[in-house]
């Protein structure tokens, strides 16, 4: 019997973009459809409420393949893997080998190894690799600048020993001259020099990655994505063009380039920022004259290396949208990033604990973190799909905006003399660390949310003996050698101060909500009253409603209350609260919830506090602070 074809929705009539906009514009009832619906990102350029197939009209972005040249879709043809990997700072070599082989039966697949420089040695290396086949798991290795050469040295002499498979052999050294300069304000070497002698020291281990663009530093300081991504070609170009100034092959160059990036919790942008980056740096790569160093398939028409122009990406959760309060939020966020990596194409991994921002990740928080990618893997399948994000209307056009704003900024640096001139006079430190102040005066307004601690707050959660575990080199301030270095304060950094400073005062105020008149409208304003005020960790107490202001001022009075907020409606706001100011007489500081057509009838009446969205909610808690805590 044949089978009846029909294609679905076919009963559907087509819809218009014209039609589309005149039902939104009936329903905006006269508002302006841009400043309520159109979002301008922080990279400054703009996201429309919806997206349609004629806007990808004239992006080349839906005509690449997945494996294939400008590596847009990913390096991968066949499957969407990634490795799991986990960073051991190794204090003993037998400790760290032992921490090694456990997580390597709990499904990591990849190591991050930071060594002791002062102890390096062959029996050093024996020891914290026995029993570990790196033809089986990446072995990433960081170390003091210094002794970049000597660690590959070392590495490459004990792999001969043991008679492995070079071209089985994956892994990374991390030099990086130039986050060196970013984070400590340091030159140390000749990076050249230094990357010469370490390309070498690496010949014996072809698939070897050393020379590192660590782009996490400037994620971790606040900047956003375009800044990022724009700053991170430079860096990456930085090496191509120094070393192949040297004499160096271009191929050989680019192929010793590894990528470290952040992700952040934007997580369509950040998507959109890892099939961005692949393509702009293939392109760059492809500038120069990467001929193939052996016989390779993957060749350009002129017999250029396309496997030089692959982007070998590793991305490592933020640690600036970690929080100390309501800690396990963080789990929130960190699965949200992974799963942006892990559609974006990455090609290696690390979740960061949820409890870093604090103390020294343990034996509970790291296996967490395992475990958020092995159920992305394992029960989404997230390793199964290459780029799913493909031909989505939005994605794309995410995936263009992020390209052409970094390739902008890429090309600026260029102009001004490359990254590492740039590194020199401040440029690029002072645009992220002015990205930091930006998002943290964002975060101070609840423009930028973060859940626990500038909006919902546990009430009842205490620190406990909690401190924050900031990065003591990265200050931001200015090294000997002149150059400026990265703020690299969380975004939560100044509600836990204080939060901390009034769990320390032995003195936890008290604020009392005086809800009286509309139900509806005391409702809301006692709830958003003690969301703010719980932001600075004061005891809230919650009401249904009472009869009077003397009632309310009384109940207040009886619980002890450091704090009256009267809750209503903006009308009722002229009859209930220069009563209740007087009733309450100075006995504890009186707040307006809201910002009533009638607050300066109730400032000439001694009113001094109101809160509401407009207002900086840090500032003002820091404001009552001063006062209550005395």
């Amino acid at each position: 019997m044949a089978v009846k074809k029909e294609k679905l929705f076919s009963e559907f009539p087509p819809v218009s973009t014209e039609e589309w906009m005149e039902k939104v514009t009936a329903d905006l009832k006269g508002a302006d459809f841009e400043k309520k619906l159109v979002w301008k990102t922080n990279e400054g350029f703009k996201v429309q409420p919806f997206y349609r197939m004629e806007d990808l009209e004239g992006l080349k972005t839906t005509d690449a393949l997945p494996g294939e040249f400008p590596y847009l879709r990913g390096t991968k043809k066949d499957n969407n893997e990634w490795l799991v990997r986990q960073d051991i700072r190794v204090e003993c070599p037998k400790a760290g080998n032992a921490k090694a082989l456990d997580i390597l039966n709990k499904g990591i697949d990849s190591l991050g190894l930071h060594v002791s420089a002062k102890d390096l040695n062959a029996e050093y290396i024996e020891t914290l690799l026995d029993g570990i086949d790196p033809q089986c798991v990446e072995l990433n290795f960081s170390t003091c600048q210094g002794h970049v050469v000597e660690l590959a040295q070392l590495l490459a002499a004990y792999f001969e020993k043991k008679g492995y498979d070079a071209k089985r052999l994956r892994g990374s050294i991390n030099y990086d001259y130039f986050d060196k300069m970013l984070t400590r304000g340091k030159e140390k070497g000749v990076m050249v020099q230094t990357a010469k002698a370490l390309m070498d020291a690496v010949q014996p281990l072809p698939l070897y990655r050393v020379l590192g663009v660590n782009a996490l530093s400037l994620n971790n300081a606040g900047a956003y994505i375009s800044q990022e991504l724009g700053y991170a070609l430079a860096w990456g170009n930085e090496y191509m063009d120094q070393l192949t100034e040297a004499g160096l092959p271009a191929a050989a160059v680019a192929k010793k380039i590894k990528f470290n990036f952040g992700v952040s919790s934007n997580y369509f942008l950040e998507i959109a920022k890892f099939r961005a980056a692949r393509l702009l740096w293939a392109n760059i790569v492809a500038s120069y004259p990467t001929q193939c160093l052996r016989d390779c398939e993957n060749k350009g028409a002129n017999g250029e290396c396309r496997c030089a122009a692959k982007m070998a990406v590793h991305a490592e959760t933020s640690t600036f949208n970690l929080t100390l309060f309501d800690a396990h939020v963080n789990l929130l966020r960190t699965q949200t990033e992974a799963m942006s990596a892990a559609l974006g194409g990455v090609d290696s991994m690390t979740v960061t604990p949820f409890d870093k921002a604090y103390e020294t990740p343990d034996d509970f928080s790291e296996r967490l973190a395992r475990n958020q990618q092995l159920l992305l893997k394992e029960e989404s399948h997230f390793d199964k799909v290459i780029d799913p994000a493909a031909g989505s209307y939005y994605i794309e056009t995410l995936t263009a905006s992020i390209a052409k704003q970094a390739w902008e900024l890429f090309l600026a640096v260029e102009e001004a003399g490359g990254f590492y001139a740039a590194l020199k006079d401040g440029t690029v430190q002072d645009a992220v660390n002015e990205s930091n102040k930006a998002r943290h005066k964002a975060v101070a307004q609840r423009r930028e949310i973060l859940l626990g601690t500038n909006q919902y707050p546990n009430f009842n959660e205490l620190a406990n003996g909690k401190q924050p575990v900031e990065a003591k080199c990265c200050c931001g301030g200015t090294a000997e050698t002149g150059v400026r270095t990265l703020l690299m304060d969380r975004a939560s950094s100044e509600f836990e101060a204080l939060r901390l400073q009034t769990e320390a005062s032995g003195k936890r105020p008290k604020a009392f909500m005086l809800t009286i008149g509309n139900l509806a409208m005391r409702q809301a304003r006692a709830q958003y009253a003690c969301n703010f005020l719980a932001c600075a960790g004061y005891e809230v107490i919650d009401n249904l409603g009472f009869d009077t202001v003397e009632a309310g001022v009384d109940a207040a009075m009886e619980a002890k209350a450091d704090i009256v907020v009267i809750c209503s409606s903006d009308d009722e706001y002229a009859t209930y609260a220069i009563p209740a100011f007087k009733a309450l007489d100075g006995r504890a500081m009186f707040i307006v919830a809201g910002n009533p057509a009638c607050a300066d009838e109730l400032k000439a009446a001694g009113i001094e506090n109101f809160i509401h969205v407009r207002v900086n909610v840090l500032e003002t808690l820091k404001e009552y602070n001063a006062k209550l805590l005395k």
